[in-house]
């Protein structure tokens, strides 16, 4: 049962506590006036989220984070990254897009970003975080340390599948987190009363087994009393806590935005008489805690801070249009691996290798931990991760509720903290009710931080039509997610390749999805034992050849070696290229063998718009024209889902044969 909370009698609290709070809060306030002053000057170039009338929840509850604590927020977002302990000239520098804005000019209102004083972003979509104070959580639990994260999000998010899954993993894996709702009673301009079947947030903790309080969210001391409860509780590892901060804010949801369509000027003008400033300067005056002229002073000092932001982020340059395509992927130097090995005579399969590859990994990198359904005990769906669970325990290897935009959103957050999570999502198409947290987040994160948060996440599953499994368990997305900047994706077809490539996943900064066919989980090939990395864009040249180029993606590359090999008998040179790796893309590879043969086909299982061999095409035909003695040709699946009879799953891919047909009928163009 959530756990009412009322301040009506404040206590003692210390005269330098209360100074703090209020200047927290006074500097949130006279930010914002600013800024909204600001807006109608149009010094703002976009939205513009205040959070006046909501200072007390910020000031409250960050009072008790260290520097290395770290707190996810939304779209509202001011407030947090001041109380955290931004300067205002940063803040108001990054409205104003300017370079020495906190976010370089890169987020404006909604994505504010200083990791260095563990203000870990700000997001324009409700949820995320949430599921990135899981992570950092998770990252505290696997280092062991007493730091904390706190996810601060308002009403909205509480009907969002994010709340879900996130409260459902806190409370499973007993994580240091603390989640604040801010309920200042619309979501945008829907009211809550509305948009829940419960009126209250705070009560809801109950049902994931965590503690929840209902506050009022204008109270400054009561919230600093039970945000300090709930942050030590989390640092004695005794798991998160649910806060309901009831409040209301005074400005429209966004500067220049209509506000008494949905809400009337009496509601309004009677919130403000609640002001959380005024509260407190009142209850600390009268206690004698401090006095009228103590707080005045404070009133004069944040005054004259921000003019002096103000100015300064005036002054300030816009960023140089030059920097707009800089940090997608990571830019920090790395050594460069050896060149791997030739294969050998050691056969192990296509898992074997990736497995003794993770594992060695795990054996060196006490931050690789792994998450999915079923990866623990019994090793995963496909033995990716098969007596792991005895060596390295559940942290490491964490089965996981199905909830996959939860630990996607985790991973992401658990990245951003400083820990590697390798995502088990068994199959591509379950990954895809993670796709905003892909895109939205994981994708975007080096960006949109300028670099100082790096993303080392490696996302593995499965693609492929085989098995009679239809159309929910055989996806091959890769054309989409390769349109995505900032995720690096990855095709392997071989054993060796697939060792050598998961090696360098695990070692890169980038964000990773990890696509393995799931027909050729069981083929065998020659792996060394040795540690070795295959960097991505470096195609494969599977089989040289002179007549003919074919470019064959993942599972195709074997059906294309097949075909050339009953081509050979009949005089005709194949050369078989495997890109490996679709995002980068080795377009140079394939431009030298092009040149050399003069026809192109490409093969992919994936379907046909918009796709990778579509990209290989246009480019090749753009830079390689010349060289063409034919039109380029594709072969690809049908563009339709997948069904269930083998004999119709059989209709909608290419084989050996009819890649044969294709390249027979190319030669004769």
């Amino acid at each position: 049962m959530a756990i009412s909370s009322d301040s009506s009698s404040p206590g003692t609290h210390s005269p330098a506590t209360i100074r703090e709070l209020y200047r927290t809060m006074q500097t949130i306030r006279q930010c914002e006036q600013q800024l909204a002053k600001s807006h109608q000057r149009g010094l703002i170039h976009g939205a513009c989220h205040t959070y006046v009338g909501e200072e007390a929840i910020a000031a409250g509850a960050f009072a008790h984070l260290r520097n290395d604590d770290v707190v996810f927020s939304t779209h509202r977002g001011h407030g947090h990254a001041l109380a955290k302990g931004m300067e205002p000239r940063a803040l108001i520098a990054e409205l104003y897009g300017r370079e020495t804005g906190c976010s370089f000019g890169r987020g404006g209102s909604m994505h504010l970003f200083q990791p260095e004083i563990g203000m870990m972003g700000t997001s324009g979509i409700v949820g995320p975080c949430i599921l990135q104070a899981c992570g950092g959580g998770y990252t505290f639990k696997l280092r062991q340390v007493d730091q904390v994260a706190v996810a601060c999000f308002g009403d909205g998010a509480v009907n969002n599948g994010a709340f879900h899954e996130g409260l459902n993993m806190a409370a499973i894996w007993q994580l240091p987190v603390l989640f604040i709702c801010e309920n200042n009673q619309f979501a945008t301009e829907v009211p809550f009363e509305y948009s829940s079947g419960i009126p209250d947030v705070g009560r809801r903790a109950a049902n994931y087994g965590l503690p929840g309080f209902e506050v009022d969210g204008n109270d400054v001391l009561e919230i600093h009393r039970l945000a300090g409860e709930a942050i030590a509780r989390a640092r004695r590892g005794e798991g998160a806590t649910l806060i309901e901060c009831k409040t209301y804010r005074t400005r429209a949801h966004a500067e220049g935005m209509g506000d008494f369509t949905y809400r009337t000027r009496d509601d309004v003008e009677a919130w403000k008489q609640r002001c959380p400033i005024k509260q407190l300067r009142d209850v600390a005056t009268q206690q004698g805690w401090v006095t009228t002229d103590e707080l005045d002073a404070i009133d004069v000092e944040i005054q004259t801070l921000v003019e002096a932001a103000h100015q300064f982020a005036s002054d300030s340059a816009f960023p140089a249009g030059e920097t707009a395509t800089t940090h997608v992927y990571c830019e920090t130097p790395r050594p460069l691996p050896s060149p791997p090995p030739p294969p050998g005579d050691r056969i192990t399969t296509y898992v074997g290798g990736t497995l003794e590859a993770l594992d060695a990994e795990m054996a060196a990198n006490p931050d690789i931990f792994v998450m999915g359904e079923g990866i623990g005990e019994r090793g995963g769906n496909f033995t990716t991760t098969l007596g792991l669970y005895a060596k390295y325990g559940p942290t490491r290897l964490c089965d996981t509720p199905i909830c996959e935009r939860g630990f996607v959103g985790l991973g992401c957050g658990a990245a951003m903290t400083g820990t590697r999570p390798v995502i088990d999502f068994m199959f591509i198409d379950f990954i895809n009710d993670a796709f905003g947290e892909l895109i939205n987040q994981i994708a975007k994160m080096q960006y949109m931080s300028q670099g100082r948060l790096q993303m080392p996440v490696l996302l593995r599953g499965c693609i492929g039509i085989g098995h009679s499994a239809a159309t929910h368990h055989s996806g091959s997305y890769h054309s989409i997610f390769s349109h995505i900047p900032g995720l690096r994706v990855v095709l392997p077809a071989t054993p060796y390749d697939n060792k050598g490539l998961f090696l360098h996943a695990l070692r890169t900064q980038d964000p990773v999805l990890f696509l393995e066919h799931r027909e050729l989980m069981a083929v065998k090939g020659p792996v060394p034992e040795c540690d070795y990395e295959i960097p991505f864009g470096q195609a494969a040249v599977a089989r040289p050849g002179t007549d003919v180029t074919v470019v064959a993606l993942s599972l195709m590359r074997h059906h294309a070696l097949a075909a050339a090999e009953a081509l050979a008998s009949e005089g005709v040179s194949v050369e078989v290229i495997d890109p490996r790796t679709v995002s980068p893309l080795d377009h140079h590879t394939i431009l030298e063998s092009v040149a050399k043969t003069g026809r192109l086909l490409v093969v992919d299982e994936a379907f046909g718009p918009c796709s990778v061999a579509a990209d290989i095409s246009a480019t090749m035909a753009d830079v390689g024209f010349d060289e063409l003695d034919a039109p380029i040709k594709r072969l690809q699946g049908a563009f339709a889902p997948t069904p269930y009879a083998p004999s119709l799953e059989q209709a909608i891919v290419p084989n050996p044969q009819t890649v044969r047909d294709a390249i027979v009928a190319l030669l004769e163009e």
